[in-house]
């Protein structure tokens, strides 16, 4: 892909949970035009994984909905965003704390955010109840080299 050139992918998939690993493998295809690490690779479908699944499970709740998936590559930098117009989350601040979950009922371990934050380089969360949220991912690939 050259540097200066921009693609992208958009795709919408109901909320169901075996949507997850679709979601990851579209990703992980989309992001190997960046030539990415193994590790990269691994932490960007981890990221993914997570926010799917909060949108499914969180943001549908007991509903059925739709899962918008973008993926924008430009340059060395993947730009992912998952959104949905489920319930929407009423404190960011808080649902982004490790081991937070809303649904500790489910045995959810309440550290999506904290993953997603792990393995991007950005992660930022737009929602309103009754709305819906955007959650948005960006991966510098080659950003951090070994020791």
């Amino acid at each position: 892909m050259n540097s200066s050139s921009k693609e992208t992918v958009k795709l919408e998939f109901e909320s169901r949970s075996h949507n997850e690993q679709f979601a990851r493998v579209v990703t992980a295809v989309f992001a190997a035009r960046l030539d990415p690490t193994v590790e990269e690779i691994e932490d960007i479908k981890t990221a993914v994984s997570e926010a799917v699944t909060n949108a499914v499970i969180h943001g549908y709740e007991k509903e059925e909905g739709i899962v918008r998936l973008f993926l924008t590559a430009e340059g060395k930098s993947l730009t992912v965003v998952v959104e949905d117009d489920g319930v929407g989350i009423a404190d960011i601040r808080r649902a982004m704390e490790p081991l937070y979950t809303s649904k500790p009922s489910r045995e959810r371990s309440g550290m999506g955010f904290s993953f997603m934050e792990a393995f991007m380089d950005e992660v930022d969360v737009e929602s309103e109840p009754g709305k819906g949220t955007r959650v948005r991912m960006v991966k510098k690939i080659g950003s951090v080299f070994p020791v």
